[in-house]
């Protein structure tokens, strides 16, 4: 019988040339009526899959030997969009707002690469066909009219209002919130059409706006019928027969306790240690036994991998599992007997791990501690009556705090690198209304449990990695070498520098840095850039190892109430204790599927962040709505070409925008991530502390402004502003004088050229802002530049206005798939969130979390890039420079920043966009650093809008500042194209 691997390997063979069905059932000699129908069907699913394509001469042929990319589409709030390619190898496309057809974000779709850059690196292309529909329901707000509706969408990324004929209303009336069903997808200029399926309630009721993340991100609240039928049968207590036929060793006689938090009700971990004769520490870490009771093939399990993991929102969790489970049977709640699967451990003097034994157990656990007690008791903090009640373990948690501390110092030798940034905890009343923002305590309590995962995550890891069976790993692959060595260029602004060259660092050098700024001001922002230019952690069938942690084997398998991956670990570490080994057909099938389950877990787990991340920004931002005119201390945390971000001490952050620094003019200098006043030279740098006052909050957008404090308005006309032939201000060129340096300025880095009164020319004068798609970006302030001489090429009118787009823009960065790349749309705010995404929301495996670099905070990424955000292909007419009628493409050798006369190709010339753009002098367009030094006149973009300052808590961190320094690079003589769908990329990734 023909199998569909039989026709993808025909395909694949280079030898083949595209047939016919007709050529298909000639090759492999089918005969017989009843044979010939199962191929055409076996066709027909494969085609409907992707996994073949028929061509319009109704030949077949793979995807990739027809010059079709397959992937997921991640669109942008400005209307264009990039795919993902399943094939990591395979750089991102770019795919402009009128190349999508009919595609939305998060569909799996056909892209035909239409254009490549020199060097194959950047590539352009059109959606031929969508595979996958991945919205089929958009939650937004309805607003009626008298026979007709829109639905304008809570995701900035939907561009496009969803119509409503009156039929489709359903009751929905004007302000609620409602969930439409997609009836007719976007095609042309027409809207996609819906009716309406759910009303949330009005927008500005109480839980509406959690309510409506539930749903925006297809979060399953309810379980079904049949899923809770099998939980209900999952027994009460634990039988003594139980525990003999199934041969577990019996652990209740030891001291085991469990350590969380106050309000933790899935138990799902416990430890104990012990001293062993022969001065070893002995560890044992119990998980609860959730495979027994989750069969494989049952309602349950599909549930739960449908699910992929538990989602913790602000005022509720979403359970992998229904309570029953999780919070009963499965829950190793105090003193009673649970099924649990053991991992013991024992360590030498040098804390090698010298035996271990994984085996199936049951225990009763001593105590169920909190961290609060447990710190209060080993800090000496604890009230009498704490001390008393707990004294019976006092010298188990002393042993435990010693190995703990002994182990983290192993893991740091060997060069595991540990974020330690600060997380918040927002406390919500009945109504789901913010009262307050607390900062997360990461206690001794804390990175005790932390280490104690971490060693058995390790050791179970390695075990099955050694035996060769089917097994899920948590990877977290080499950083990107380009990204890597951005960041290590941009730490030498602040004084300080990482061995290694690429992805030749070795973690141990970032983990020293990491010391290094340990207490500065710039520690916060540092750490968030340096985890940006990592990549994404993920779940792999292989095992790659962990460049974070430092660690060669890594695995998940200590939360199998809440995680699927942790859950396949312990179905499969049953079946090999059972029966000692796999048969070659179980081999085979667990082999086939672990890809599948790694893929899906890594998905959902993406989801289940960007919905955390959301909520987190929308409390935030009502958490502030009634303090507008407050005033607070905070830092800075990010600067672009829009303006600076702030971070104040309970985690919130906001954006002071370029156009409310009115007391100077300030350019911003992209290389050293700073605002420089031209008159008074001021400096506003990341790690800066200042003062501001709550100036607008935005619940749209979830977004905050700050102002700062006594700022007062610039006089017009009261200072040269160059072409005069006047001193430069210090402090502005090169910046060699920021960390002790001499000041000195650099030819065309932004500061200003020789003998040219202080700042290079521009002829363009001024960035300015675009309305529309293929409108030119030419408007100067002309009345200035003529008052001033002319020169200067400021871009303030551009950088003024370019948050307002990248405000819009509610994605940000995301490393994706290990590729670490920025993505224009996918993690929201992310440097704010807790860092290591599903382990932040339960410390347990937190250090590895925080290690993880580019995934559950900020790694985030992605893979935006901020040249292939191209911001549009460049379809306005050619713009006019100010004086005279010459397009600017050929004036652009002209500028007083630029070095003689040379000109750049015209964009009516042709060429690929990224060639064009770099003839024009917007740098490099590529998701980095511009290439090398730049030359005289022209602005490279040094980190883009990947390892930028500050953290990711804005997405207009990201993309916004790659933006900025496109634009800052017009007043170093030359041009960004842009057109309406690719504007400047900003952040609210939240």
């Amino acid at each position: 019988m023909i199998t569909d691997q039989d026709i993808i390997s025909l395909m694949r063979d280079e030898a083949y040339k595209p047939m016919s069905y007709k050529e298909l059932e000639k090759h492999f000699r089918i005969a017989g009526a009843e044979e010939f129908k199962d191929f055409i069907k076996l066709l027909n699913r494969l085609e409907e899959s992707g996994h073949v394509v028929r061509g319009g001469n109704d030949r077949y042929g793979v995807p990739e030997r027809m010059n079709l990319v397959r992937g997921r589409l991640q669109a942008h709030a400005k209307g264009f969009a990039f795919l993902i390619p399943e094939d990591r190898e395979h750089p991102d496309v770019y795919i402009n707002a009128h190349d999508l057809n009919t595609a939305m974000n998060g569909d799996i779709v056909f892209v035909k690469v239409t254009s490549r850059s020199q060097g194959g690196g950047r590539l352009e292309g059109e959606v031929v066909r969508v595979i996958t529909r991945a919205n089929t329901q958009i939650v937004g707000v309805f607003q009626g009219q008298d026979t007709y509706a829109f639905v304008i969408a809570d995701d900035k990324r939907m561009t496009r209002d969803i119509f409503i004929p009156q039929h489709a209303f359903n009751g929905a009336v004007t302000g609620q919130k409602v969930v439409v069903k997609i009836v007719n997808y976007p095609e042309g200029r027409s809207a996609a059409e819906g009716e309406v399926i759910e009303i949330l309630g009005h927008k500005d009721d109480p839980g509406v706006d959690i309510l409506a993340i539930v749903r925006k991100f297809q979060l399953p609240e309810a379980f079904k019928e049949e899923v809770l039928e099998e939980a209900d049968a999952a027994p009460d207590s634990i039988t003594e027969d139980e525990i003999v036929s199934q041969g577990r060793r019996d652990l209740r006689s030891k001291r085991i306790v469990t350590i969380d938090g106050e309000d933790a009700k899935d138990l799902d971990d416990a430890v104990n240690v012990e001293l062993l004769e022969n001065g070893h520490y002995k560890l044992g870490v119990h998980i609860a036994d959730v495979s027994y009771y989750v069969r494989e093939g049952t309602a349950l399990d599909i549930e739960a991998y449908n699910r992929g993991c538990s989602v913790y929102l602000t005022d509720r969790v979403i359970p992998m599992l229904p309570h029953r489970l999780s919070n009963g049977i499965c829950s190793l709640n105090p003193k009673v007997d649970r099924l649990t699967m053991s991992c013991e451990m024992e360590f030498d003097e040098n804390l090698k791990v010298v035996n271990h034994e994984i085996f199936t157990s049951v225990i009763k656990t001593s105590e169920r501690m909190t961290y609060t007690n447990v710190r209060k008791l080993l800090t000496g903090e604890a009230e009498p009556e704490l001390v008393e009640r707990y004294a019976y373990l006092m010298e188990d948690f002393k042993r435990m705090e010693e190995l703990a501390a002994r182990l983290r110092g192993r893991r740091m030798k060997r060069g595991a690198i540990d974020f330690d940034f600060e997380e918040s905890k927002i406390l919500v009343d009945a109504d789901g209304k913010p009262t307050d923002i607390v900062k997360r305590e990461r206690s001794v309590a804390e990175m005790m449990i932390e280490e104690f995962m971490l060693a058995a995550n390790e050791t179970v890891a390695e075990h099955f990695s050694w035996m060769k069976v089917p097994f899920l790993y948590r990877v977290h692959e080499d950083p990107d070498a380009e990204k890597l060595m951005n960041f290590m260029e941009f730490v030498t602004n602040f004084g300080y520098s990482v061995k290694g060259k690429g992805n030749s660092v070795h973690p141990r050098a970032l983990q020293s840095l990491l010391e290094d700024i340990k207490g500065t001001p710039e520690e916060t922002v540092l750490s968030k850039i340096m985890l940006r230019s990592m990549k994404q952690a993920r779940y792999d069938a292989q095992s790659l190892g962990h460049f974070g942690l430092a660690a060669e084997f890594y695995s998940h398998f200590t939360s199998p109430i809440r995680r699927y991956p942790d859950l396949i670990i312990h179905r499969v570490i049953r079946e090999v204790l059972e029966s000692g080994t796999l048969s070659d057909t179980r081999h085979e099938y667990l082999a086939s599927r672990m890809s599948d389950i790694a893929q899906q877990s890594s998905e959902r787990e993406r989801v289940a962040v960007d919905a955390e991340r959301e909520t987190e920004a929308l409390k935030k931002a009502q958490y502030m709505l009634d303090k507008v005119g407050e005033e607070f201390e905070g830092i800075i945390s990010s600067v672009t070409g829009f303006g600076m971000f702030v971070e104040l001490d309970n985690t919130v952050e906001g954006l002071i925008r370029l156009s409310d620094l009115t007391d100077d003019y300030y350019n911003f200098h992209e290389r050293q991530f700073a605002l420089v006043g031209e008159r008074t030279s001021k400096i506003y740098r990341i790690g800066d502390e200042i003062k501001v006052r709550v100036a607008r909050v935005n619940m749209e957008e979830h977004t905050i402004d700050f102002e700062l404090l006594d700022m007062k308005p610039r006089k017009e006309g009261s200072f040269s502003r160059g072409g005069g032939g006047g001193k430069p201000f210090k402090g502005a060129a090169g910046f060699k004088g920021f960390r002790g340096g001499k000041g000195k300025p650099e030819k065309g880095k932004g500061g200003y050229t020789k003998g040219k009164g202080g700042f290079s020319k521009s002829q363009g004068e001024s960035a300015g802002r675009r309305r529309g798609e293929g409108s030119a970006v030419g408007a100067t302030d002309g009345a200035r530049a003529g008052r001033d001489g002319g020169a200067a090429g400021r871009v303030r009118s551009g950088q003024e206005r370019i948050e307002g787009a990248a405000r819009r823009v509610k994605e940000g960065q995301d490393g994706t798939n290990g590729a670490g790349r920025l993505r224009a749309g996918q993690e929201r705010g992310e440097g704010r969130g807790r860092v290591e995404g599903q382990e932040g929301r339960a410390p347990r495996d937190g250090a590895e979390g925080r290690a993880r670099a580019g995934q559950e905070r900020g790694e985030g990424a992605g893979r935006a890039r901020a040249g292939q955000e191209r911001e549009g292909a460049g379809q306005g007419k050619s713009r006019r420079g100010k004086g005279g009628n010459t397009p600017w493409s050929e004036n652009r050798g002209k500028a007083g920043g630029g070095r003689g006369k040379a000109r750049g190709p015209k964009l009516s010339e042709g060429g690929s966009l990224s060639s064009r753009l770099e003839s024009v002098g917007a740098g490099r367009t590529d998701s980095g650093a511009g290439r090398g030094e730049s030359k005289r006149g022209r602005g490279g973009i040094a980190l883009g809008g990947e390892a930028q300052a500050g953290g990711g808590s804005a997405a207009e961190r990201s993309s916004g500042s790659d933006w900025a320094s496109g634009v800052n690079a017009l007043a170093k003589g030359g041009r960004r194209r842009s057109d309406g769908d690719g504007g400047g990329s900003k952040k609210r990734r939240r």
